[in-house]
C-alpha cells in the first residue's frame, strides 16, 4: 500500500519523534552491507531503523564465508516485537531460504505497510545467498506485496532467467516484475558500463530513467541496500513513491560522493544527510525534451536581477493597472475566454507590457504567446507533456514551470526553463492543492538545493509574510488574492513591492 498520491512535502521538519522503518536483512560482519548499511542509511534520513535479522554472515571484501541463517521461528519473534513500534515502511533484503520467505509472505501481506523488497541474490562480495526455488519463491510471494522492488541487472536477469542489459531487455523485464504484483520496480543501472548510472522505474501508469554521472571508486559496498533503505525512508517521512525514488537517488549519490575507504581497503558509501544536492537527469518518452540549449534567461543581461513581486491576474486591465506601479514581472491567466476574445486578450496585454518593459508570461496558451509575440509562458506540470516546448524554444520565449515535489523537480530541470514556481508555499484557497505547504523551512531547501536557478514562490502569501519569503533568497513572489482581492489594490501593491525591498535591503 502507497501513502496517499501527491501529499508530499519538500523538506521534512526536525522533530522529538522519528518515524521508524523495518529494516529485514542480512548482517554484515564487516559492517559494510545488509543490516549495517540500512540503519546508516535511515539514521542520514532522519528516520529510526528497527531491524529483524534473517541471517548472521562472515564475509569481508575477500569473500562470503558463511551464511548462516536464523531460525524462522527466531526471525518472528524479532518481526513481531519491531511491529509493535508501528513503522510506516519495511525494507526487505537479504533472506535466507524459502521458509523465511513464507513467514514473511503470511506475517506482511495485511499490514498495508509500504514495502520496498532489495533483491538481494548475491552479497556485495559475490556470495550466492539464494537458490533457484527460493528465487521463484521471492518473486512469487513477496513481489506482490511489494510497494517498490529494485533489482540491479544481474539480479534482474537471474530472476527471469534471461538476458538484461539493452534498454529493451531492461524496459520488458521491468514490465515483467511488475507483472508479478508490485506496484513500482526500479532496475538499477548501477552494473552497466556507460559512464553515466541509470535507474529505469516502471510504475502503474508511466515510467522514466532517473540518471547519474557515474563516480569513480571502489568503495561501493552496501550501495544496493543504501539505496533500498533510503526509498523506504523517504516513504516512512511522507513521500510519494515518485519523490521517494528521486530523493534516494540523490542520497546514494552524494552518499558515493563521500564514500569512504575502511583500512584502506575497498569501502561504504556514506550518507550524509536528507540530500540537498546531486538532482538526477530525468528522461521520459511521455516528456519530449527541447533542444537548441536552455530557454532564455529572465533575470540579468540588461534585465532586471530578480522577477521581484510577480502579480497573477485574469485580465489585461489588471496589467495595465499594476505595471505603472513597478511591478516588472506579470502573469495573465485567464480561464473563462477562449477563440478570438481570448487572443485580443492576450494581445492587449502584450502590448501593454512591451510599453512598460515588463516581463508578461501567458498561463497555459502557449500558442496564443507565440502567435501574439509574448515575453514567455508559464505551463503546469501537466501541460508538459502536450505542450510544443521546441515551439516555445524556437520563438525565443521564455519559460517558467510550476512545481511541487521532488519528482516534479526533476522533470522540470529537464526542461532547462528560464524559472520555475515552488507551491504550495502556505495553504491557499485560490484553488484545490492536494501538496503538504512547504512553509519557510521548505522554501529554504528549494533555495539551497538549487542554487543559481531563479525560484519563484506562491501559494498563501500576503503583507503579513512577504518579507520572510523575499529574505529566503527567491527571485520572485507570485501573489493573486493579496493583489486582486484588496480593498485598494494599487496600494496594496505598492505596499508589497515596500515590503519586499525593505527584507531584502535590512
Amino acid at each position: 500500500m502507497t501513502p496517499a498520491a501527491f501529499s508530499t512535502h519538500s523538506f521534512p521538519e526536525p522533530g522529538p519523534s522519528r518515524p521508524v522503518v523495518l529494516c529485514i536483512g542480512g548482517s554484515d560482519c564487516a559492517g559494510l552491507a545488509g543490516i549495517q548499511a540500512d540503519t546508516r542509511a535511515c539514521e542520514a534520513m532522519a528516520v529510526h531503523a528497527a531491524t529483524a535479522i534473517t541471517a548472521v554472515t562472515a564475509q569481508n571484501n575477500a569473500g562470503l564465508y558463511a551464511l548462516n541463517p536464523v531460525d524462522p521461528a527466531v526471525l518472528e519473534t524479532q518481526l513481531d516485537a519491531a511491529l509493535a513500534l508501528r513503522p510506516m515502511a519495511i525494507k526487505i533484503g537479504l533472506l535466507g531460504s524459502s521458509a523465511q520467505i513464507d513467514l514473511l509472505a503470511d506475517k506482511l501481506r495485511d499490514t498495508g505497510i509500504p514495502v520496498v523488497l532489495d533483491t538481494v541474490l548475491a552479497t556485495s562480495s559475490d556470495g550466492q545467498v539464494l537458490d533457484a526455488g527460493a528465487r521463484t519463491d521471492l518473486l512469487h510471494k513477496l513481489a506482490p506485496l511489494a510497494t517498490v522492488i529494485t533489482p540491479n541487472l544481474p539480479e534482474s536477469g537471474a530472476l527471469l532467467g534471461r538476458e538484461v542489459s539493452s534498454a529493451a531487455e531492461i524496459e520488458a523485464a521491468a514490465t515483467t516484475l511488475r507483472e508479478q504484483g508490485a506496484d513500482w520496480v526500479v532496475i538499477k543501472g548501477g552494473h552497466g558500463h556507460s559512464n553515466a548510472a541509470a535507474d529505469y522505474c516502471q510504475g502503474p501508469e508511466h515510467s522514466f530513467t532517473l540518471t547519474q554521472p557515474r563516480i569513480e571508486t571502489d568503495n561501493l559496498r552496501g550501495t544496493g541496500c543504501s539505496f533500498a533503505a533510503m526509498i523506504a525512508s523517504a516513504i516512512a517521512l511522507g513521500y510519494e513513491v515518485r519523490d521517494a525514488l528521486v530523493i534516494a537517488r540523490m542520497g546514494l549519490q552524494e552518499a558515493i560522493y563521500n564514500s569512504i575507504a575502511v583500512s584502506g581497503e575497498r569501502g561504504r558509501p556514506a550518507a550524509q544527510a536528507f540530500p540537498r544536492r546531486h538532482w538526477p537527469q530525468y528522461r521520459s518518452d511521455s516528456l519530449p525534451l527541447p533542444t537548441g540549449g536552455p530557454f532564455p534567461a529572465c533575470t540579468g543581461g540588461g534585465q532586471p536581477q530578480a522577477l521581484g513581486l510577480y502579480p497573477v491576474v485574469d485580465t489585461a486591465e489588471w496589467v495595465e493597472r499594476l505595471l505603472p506601479l513597478g511591478v516588472t514581472t506579470i502573469q495573465l491567466r485567464n480561464k473563462d475566454l477562449g477563440g478570438k476574445a481570448l487572443a485580443a486578450e492576450v494581445e492587449r496585454a502584450v502590448v501593454i507590457a512591451r510599453k512598460y518593459n515588463a516581463r508578461l508570461f501567458i498561463n497555459d496558451y502557449w500558442q496564443l504567446a507565440i502567435e501574439k509575440d509574448a515575453y514567455g509562458v508559464h505551463l503546469g506540470q501537466e501541460d508538459l507533456a502536450t505542450a510544443d516546448l521546441q515551439a516555445i524554444r524556437d520563438a525565443k520565449l521564455r519559460l517558467g514551470i510550476s512545481n511541487h515535489c521532488h519528482y516534479e523537480l526533476v522533470r522540470a530541470l529537464a526542461v532547462r526553463p528560464s524559472y520555475i514556481a515552488v507551491g504550495p508555499v502556505f495553504a491557499t484557497t485560490t484553488k484545490d492543492m492536494p501538496w503538504i505547504p512547504h512553509g519557510l523551512h521548505g522554501l529554504n531547501y528549494w533555495c539551497d538545493s538549487l542554487g543559481n536557478q531563479p525560484l519563484v514562490a506562491i501559494a498563501g502569501i500576503n503583507g503579513e509574510n512577504i518579507g520572510d519569503i523575499a529574505a529566503t533568497g527567491v527571485s520572485g513572489i507570485a501573489l493573486i488574492t493579496a493583489i486582486t482581492r484588496a480593498s485598494d489594490p494599487e496600494a496594496a501593491t505598492t505596499a508589497l513591492i515596500r515590503a519586499m525591498s525593505d527584507s531584502v535591503n535590512s
